[in-house]
């Protein structure tokens, strides 16, 4: 009798297994997603939405909670540009430097260097296209003595940080100053070579900063370089080590004035021709409070004379080729300086008429107000946010527009390029998924569209806030990312 007993009950044990697993498999996507979430530990913040092209949501995690977006506010800029910009395909005419004499009465003309909101002014010795080399020739091809250098960067009001940006991150590339005249992205690079042992290395840099070199060269161990620069302030401060033998090192610095610099870069290239500089390198710009002046809109005050026509005017490539540019290498400044065109377009070129600009895309793509903030176009400002939601309710409308499809070809292609060349190498999801990575401090963001294991095209929008120090969010939303393409 017992052992009956044991047998049946054995096979009650045996069919509730039987009859267990098959409910475990069916366990909901959204709960096995939220599960792999979880696997990044305690403190993080997750938003996640993922929906078909038709707006079926497939998954949602906090949807409707905004998030600091970091990078994934260039997408918004790059699209109103699409959106709002003219000729995208064309040669940038009304984008490029031009440089001008400027006598008033003066014997001696100023040179007066304009520019025009483009940020691809190069000042490289090898530079073959957009370059101020050009201008200067059209300045020695007249003159060989002329006073002041200009840099004149009045088009857009002087506002050359937005609201947000950490003041800690303006030393760097990634906080350079945004200015409608622009030279080598407003970056100047140190390049560190090693010097005698106990010695502080040799350094090769432009005159614009000072250094205070207090790096040392050390007998052995892995290059460690840093720098401090206070903003507004030209002394750099040079620390750390680099051992004897190693590679030289180069450091990219921001720059705080960059009509200035662009001037004094300008006057370089003039004395190397030959032009005897006597005056000064000055910038002109225009004061904030000129904004609501109507008649300081789309550029400077009227001056009381009348402006002389310009030697020469550069024409960049066309500006389609710097949005690509912007998403696939999140470039700040690029992104900055196109918000300001965008607002250039209707306004005067100020942040807050750049986003109006963005703001009237988003109303067209019926994205709820409260679901959104914006306070620059690159992602640098503390102060943007976020819903997943009305990201992917943004991607959809972006989707049907007629500049949709050139508008997607700019964002990075996940294992190939830009920014997700290393991630989702060796994933079904490489080269299956086209987004917008972002990061900040303690952020991390992906949006885009992805391919999924059916073929269909999903619209997805990944956030994480408030990541603890150590923790790597991205290989967790990436992982998200591929179990919901395996099943869709």
């Amino acid at each position: 009798m017992e052992r009956h007993g044991l047998k049946w009950r054995a096979a009650l044990l045996a069919l509730a297994i039987g009859t267990a697993t098959p409910a475990l498999a069916q366990e909901p996507l959204q709960q096995r997603v939220e599960a792999k979430l979880a696997e990044a530990g305690p403190g993080l913040r997750f938003g996640i939405v993922v929906a078909t092209e038709d707006g079926r949501e497939i998954l949602a995690i906090n949807p409707d909670e905004r998030f600091i977006p970091a990078s994934n506010t260039k997408m918004f800029t790059t699209a109103a540009a699409f959106a709002t910009l003219k000729g995208l395909d064309q040669p940038d005419a009304a984008g490029g430097a031009s440089v001008r004499l400027d006598s008033e009465g003066r014997r001696v003309p100023d040179v007066v260097l304009k520019g025009h909101g483009d940020a691809r002014l190069s000042s490289a010795p090898n530079c073959v296209s957009n370059c101020l080399a050009a201008l200067a020739d059209a300045v020695a091809a007249r003159t060989k003595l002329v006073g002041d250098v200009v840099g004149d960067d009045s088009l857009f009001p002087d506002q050359r940080w937005s609201p947000g940006m950490s003041w800690n991150n303006i030393p760097s590339r990634y906080g350079t100053a945004t200015s409608a005249l622009t030279v080598d992205d407003n970056e100047l690079s140190i390049r560190v070579l090693p010097g005698a042992v106990g010695q502080p290395p040799r350094i090769e840099l432009l005159p614009y900063y000072e250094v205070d070199n207090r790096a040392v060269t050390v007998t052995s161990g892995a290059t460690s370089l840093s720098y401090e620069r206070m903003p507004q302030s030209d002394q750099v401060r040079l620390t750390g080590t680099i051992a004897t033998g190693a590679e030289p090192h180069t450091l990219l610095l921001s720059v705080d004035d960059p009509a200035h610099f662009a001037a004094w870069r300008m006057k370089s290239l003039l004395e190397a021709r030959g032009v005897k500089v006597t005056g000064k390198v000055n910038a002109r710009h225009r004061p904030v409070s000129q904004i609501d002046d109507p008649k300081a809109r789309n550029g400077a005050p009227p001056p009381r004379v009348p402006i002389p026509e310009p030697l020469a005017k550069l024409t960049p490539p066309p500006l389609r080729d710097d949005l690509t540019h912007i998403n696939k290498v999140s470039q700040n400044l690029h992104a900055e300086l196109m918000l300001r065109r965008v607002g250039h377009a209707n306004g005067t070129g100020s942040i807050a008429d750049g986003i109006a600009g963005v703001r009237d895309m988003l109303d067209q793509a019926k994205v709820p107000r409260t679901a959104w903030d914006l306070s620059d176009g690159s992602g640098m400002s503390t102060y943007n946010r976020l819903a997943p939601r009305s990201v992917v309710t943004f991607l959809r409308w972006v989707s049907a527009q007629p500049w949709g499809a050139g508008w997607r070809e700019t964002l990075p292609i996940a294992g190939v390029d830009g920014t997700l060349t290393r991630r989702f190498k060796g994933t079904s999801l490489e080269r299956r998924l086209f987004a917008k990575t972002g990061t900040l401090n303690a952020t991390n963001a992906l949006s885009g569209y992805m391919i999924g294991k059916s073929g269909q095209t999903l619209l997805f929008s990944a956030y994480a806030n408030d990541v603890p120090e150590g923790v790597s969010a991205t290989r967790t939303m990436d992982a998200a990312l591929e179990l919901i393409a395996s099943e869709n």
